[in-house]
């Protein structure tokens, strides 16, 4: 039997007295990334056992709510650009991207 490695991702919310974020830095050794600000972070993960996705949605409070929006879209073309790889399921992806579009559009983000 081989031994498995492992790799960690390090994630550290700095929160004021109300338990507020005001500072979020992630660590990845394996990719490079040593103590980098952050100023929002979306985490999702699947419970196999309860059959559910569990997310922490974190941001600080100066994040620019225009920043927030392009966030937003950003993680959505990512999250069409995920499923394809994961279902190869072209017709659902291409979907999702008219939806991308469209959030964009809404909200005049690509002027």
């Amino acid at each position: 039997m081989s031994k498995l490695e492992t790799s960690e991702i390090i994630l550290r919310v700095a929160v004021d007295e109300n338990r507020v974020p005001e500072k979020l830095s992630w660590s990845a050794q394996d990719g490079g990334i040593n103590n980098e600000e952050a100023k929002a972070m979306l985490l999702s993960v699947w419970d196999s056992k309860n059959q559910e996705s569990l997310k922490i949605d974190l941001w600080t409070k100066d994040m620019p709510v225009d920043e927030m929006k392009i966030f937003f879209h950003q993680t959505l073309v990512s999250l069409s650009d995920t499923f394809m790889k994961a279902t190869q399921d072209e017709k659902m992806t291409a979907t999702m991207k008219d939806f991308c579009d469209y959030f964009a559009e809404k909200l005049e983000l690509n002027k």
